[in-house]
């Protein structure tokens, strides 16, 4: 089902199809002619700035604002409780104490210093920047006069400051500060947090480079901050030094290999870990065989531009595969690229959920094999999951191809909105396909990256809905979220209003707001979910030039002008790939862009009994009582009786019987909000 649909995306437009006929009723039909961009040539796009959109969607704007009012202050509640912000006062000489873990925890506090960055970009609330602002400052009073800030490193082995790249997550944490910063000074003009991103970054090139110190980090971050970084100041030492780490993987012996080489026999054993920790387990993970070193959990196993097959911890993959779009889009690296769509294809279409999420493994974080998508062992990591949003939405940019649009949807809408309870202050560090009655949110973790992931991700959902091509003569509406939105476009300023009430109803009004006539192209993106679709141009029926995912109208835009667009969302049944060994005879049930769960608070039926029928008719309707209002979706299903067996293990397969039941699904994204229970996404056919 997905790979029809990614493949589809790939055709090449017919000439019938590179033209936009108005069909009138009663009249000639009327063509307007697009152009599209020349054979080989990428359509590179630009994002719109975050203050210049406004969203004001049913769906996520409520969504949006409980990540304001309750995540993010739990959040701080949480670092503060922990020691994650006392850590700088420490640091610093302000407070006394010792150093709180986890060893990368000042990466947790300047996620969700971004986060917070991103929520002053929309409101800038007074009370919430002078908390930056006093955080800011704690970060600043702990940095070191060369311009090194590591709280761990500084508190617990000042004598090991880059001594260990493989663990330490020093560049790691670092890169998180770079991202910050670099929020944080856009959203507010304030250098504050910038100069302390900097003075660091300067400290690191000093370090690491060519004809200096070679070094890669153990887990990727660092170079997505660094190009961050050269985006905002214009400092090409950062781009480069981005581009250095990513050439440094690979390489044979590896970095890593030969750091642990220098290591005392005490130290080894240290490094490799005696007990089974986060600290021992992430060591062994390099070292699983002791006369291997295997460095592919950290995508050290072979040069980036080598690699077409996701391998190791899916976080560190996404991060590692986000920064080289990254870098393409500055450089037009083509063996970036090259690699970058190899690895994509494998990932969407040999080992991602349904869902969007990624990472079936708990013992690694991460991959394992082609096809291997277990349900109730499912990790898919929430930070994973915003992952492939980051490096799909990276890679929209470099293409202008909805496939990348379409796994940025399905990750946001389903793994994504899945990780995080509706009252926001309980996570999902995993995410289950199913679950037998014991999985639930926590408020915490000792590993609490997913919280400030979720944190910053939310507010920076404007980014991912327009998009503008180089030229500035168009405009990209990639996801549809009712919002407006302030485009240049021929050197004009033309405010846009997108209306929808998405994802339950497959309408959409794009209006532009003008003056005066102006001619540019409209980019309409076709899910690749949708069967069908229909297009009317200020009342009237037309067809558009469709590639790559997107209707495309050029035209010269008038005062009064709209444009509607209508996706067909019928209720599907889903198959997996029957390589998928655990999803044989099974059926997801989807609508629009949501994948549907069952769960034990909707169905008397214990789910474990529940079987759907192929030829069942699907039906639902939407409850805006239920979980602040939700689509949901109906069927009549049959229920195993066990005591039918009368005692026997095994018998002759009968067809038919079984008890008739009512089935009813929510959306995966608004899993388990209703206490414990039973929950599954992937049903029985078979009685």
């Amino acid at each position: 089902m997905w790979r029809s649909s990614r493949i589809s995306r790939r055709l090449i437009p017919t000439l019938a199809a590179t033209s936009l006929l108005l069909l009138g009723c009663g009249s000639e039909p009327r063509e307007l002619s697009w152009t599209p961009p020349p054979d080989g040539e990428p359509t590179r796009l630009t994002e719109l700035p975050l203050t210049g959109v406004t969203i004001d969607d049913a769906f996520w704007a409520p969504r949006i604002e409980t990540n304001r009012t309750r995540t993010l202050p739990h959040t701080l509640a949480q670092l503060e409780e922990t020691g994650s912000v006392a850590n700088f006062d420490i640091a610093s000489g302000m407070a006394k104490g010792e150093f709180s873990e986890p060893y990368w925890a000042d990466s947790d506090v300047y996620k969700w210093l971004q986060g917070a960055s991103y929520h002053l970009a929309l409101d800038r609330d007074p009370e919430l920047e002078a908390q930056v602002d006093e955080i800011i400052a704690k970060i600043a009073a702990a940095q070191q006069s060369d311009g090194y800030l590591n709280t761990h490193v500084q508190l617990v082995a000042p004598r090991k400051r880059w001594k260990n790249l493989g663990f330490y997550h020093e560049m790691y944490s670092a890169g998180h500060m770079f991202e910050g910063a670099a929020a944080h000074f856009e959203a507010t003009g304030k250098r504050t947090f910038l100069d302390v991103a900097t003075k660091f970054a300067d400290n690191i090139d000093s370090v690491f480079g060519p004809g200096k110190r070679n070094g890669i980090p153990g887990h990727e971050e660092i170079e997505l901050g660094l190009v961050d970084l050269y985006r905002v100041t214009g400092e090409e030492r950062y781009l480069r030094l981005a581009e250095f780490f990513l050439d440094g993987r690979g390489q044979q012996p590896s970095v890593f290999e030969r750091e642990y080489e220098l290591l005392s026999p005490t130290a080894r054993e240290s490094f490799l870990g005696s007990t089974v920790s986060v600290r021992g387990l992430h060591n062994r993970l390099y070292r699983r065989d002791p006369e291997k070193f295997d460095t592919s959990y950290a995508q050290d196993h072979l040069p980036v531009r080598e690699q077409t097959e996701a391998v190791g911890h899916a976080v560190r993959a996404t991060y590692l595969y986000s920064a080289m779009a990254d870098v393409v889009y500055e450089t037009g690296d083509p063996g970036l690229m090259d690699a970058l769509v190899k690895l994509n294809d494998n990932v969407s279409l040999r080992r991602m959920y349904l869902t969007g999420g990624i990472g079936p493994s708990a013992h690694n974080e991460g991959f394992e094999k082609d096809y291997d998508l277990p349900n109730q062992s499912a990790y898919q990591e929430t930070c994973a999951t915003v992952g492939m949003a980051l490096w799909n939405h990276r890679m929209l940019k470099l293409s202008g191809d909805g496939r990348y649009a379409d796994v940025a949807e399905q990750a946001l809408y389903n793994s994504f909105l899945g990780g995080v309870s509706l009252e926001g202050s309980t996570f999902c560090y995993a995410n289950p396909m199913q679950t037998s009655g014991r999985f639930k949110r926590s408020p915490w973790f000792s590993v609490p990256c997913c919280p400030s992931t979720i944190v910053r991700t939310f507010p920076r959902l404007g980014k991912y809905i327009y998009s503008q091509g180089q030229e500035k003569d168009d405009l990209w509406v990639n996801l549809y979220i009712a919002s407006t939105a302030k485009a240049t476009i021929r050197e004009r300023e033309v405010s846009f209003r997108l209306s929808t009430e998405y994802p339950w109803k497959g309408d959409i009004r794009l209006e532009p707001e003008l003056e005066s006539p102006l001619a540019f192209t409209v980019h309409l993106r076709v899910p690749g979910w949708a069967e069908s679709h229909s297009l009317r141009l200020n009342g009237q029926q037309v067809r558009a030039a469709e590639s790559k995912g997107y209707l495309h109208i050029d035209r010269e835009w008038s005062p009064g002008d709209t444009i509607e667009l209508s996706l067909s969302m019928e209720i599907e049944r889903v198959e997996a790939h029957p390589n998928v060994v655990s999803n044989r005879g099974k059926v997801a049930l989807r609508r629009g862009p949501l994948i549907y769960s069952i769960e034990q608070a909707d169905n008397a039926s214990d789910l474990d009994r529940i079987v759907l029928p192929p030829d069942s008719p699907l039906g639902g309707g939407f409850e805006p009582g239920l979980l602040g209002g939700v689509y949901v979706i109906s069927a009549k299903g049959l229920a195993r009786d066990p005591d039918s067996w009368g005692g026997r293990l095994y018998r002759a397969r009968a067809s038919g019987g079984g008890e008739e039941i009512e089935i009813r699904a929510v959306p995966y994204a608004f899993w388990g909000n209703r206490g414990v229970g039973k929950m599954m996404v992937w049903l029985d056919t078979v009685f």
